[in-house]
């Protein structure tokens, strides 16, 4: 029988062949990429994972699966500790202070991406807000492994490559798609659809997040 994360990955594969392909991910691997660039990417992906967790406990909340709500309060935590050291340093290695953070604004993109996952929960359903988190997983650890191969002269981003391939990642990754797949066999035909549209819609996203952080994305 076909899983629902099997036909998910099929949709939303030409986006994510975009995303394998875009700029920002070759210039990160050539070293290539500014780094003025990543710092606009760190600083508003700070916006994103801040509403990324909160929204594990809010679908753990209201999901009834001691197992699966264990996994989900562990991401509103910071299930991956490795990753979030990871990120302190970079904003130390980068001297991005907290006074700059305080500064930024969130972009468009990345306020439309937060918007939609919380759409997905507070007009959805649990099953489906968990779709939607899932490319953030899922596309990230293809990445790390596509690019792990390859490296970067740049150590930064080589450890941001490896944060994203490693066995934690991978780990997080394997069980939140174990996840969408279990919440999908409770799923009526209807909400698998829409479990299935939450997910492309997210790769969508994840696709323009790239494009945002590329071109320095401001409100015009």
């Amino acid at each position: 029988m076909t899983k629902i994360t099997d036909i998910m990955r099929q949709q939303a594969n030409p986006l994510w062949e975009a995303s394998f392909n875009h700029p920002f991910i070759e210039q990160l691997s050539t070293g290539a990429l500014s780094p003025q660039t990543f710092r606009y990417y760190l600083k508003q992906d700070r916006f994103y994972l801040e509403n990324f967790a909160a929204l594990h406990g809010k679908i753990a909340d209201q999901i009834d699966d001691p197992d699966i709500k264990a996994f989900l309060y562990a991401g509103a935590e910071g299930f991956n500790d490795s990753e979030k050291e990871v990120r302190k340093e970079f904003f130390s290695e980068l001297k991005i202070t907290q006074e700059e953070i305080d500064q930024t604004h969130i972009a468009p993109t990345a306020y439309s991406y937060v918007t939609h996952m919380y759409h997905e929960l507070n007009e959805g359903t649990p099953a489906r807000a968990a779709a939607a988190l899932l490319p953030c997983y899922w596309l990230y650890n293809e990445i790390g492994k596509k690019l792990i191969q390859l490296g970067s002269p740049i150590k930064i981003y080589q450890r941001f490559i490896e944060t994203y391939e490693s066995p934690d990642f991978t780990t997080a990754t394997d069980k939140m798609i174990q996840i969408v797949d279990q919440l999908a066999e409770t799923a009526d035909q209807k909400e698998q659809q829409e479990m299935i549209q939450a997910f492309v819609r997210s790769s969508y996203f994840e696709l323009h997040f790239w494009e945002m952080a590329y071109q320095r994305q401001e409100w015009s």
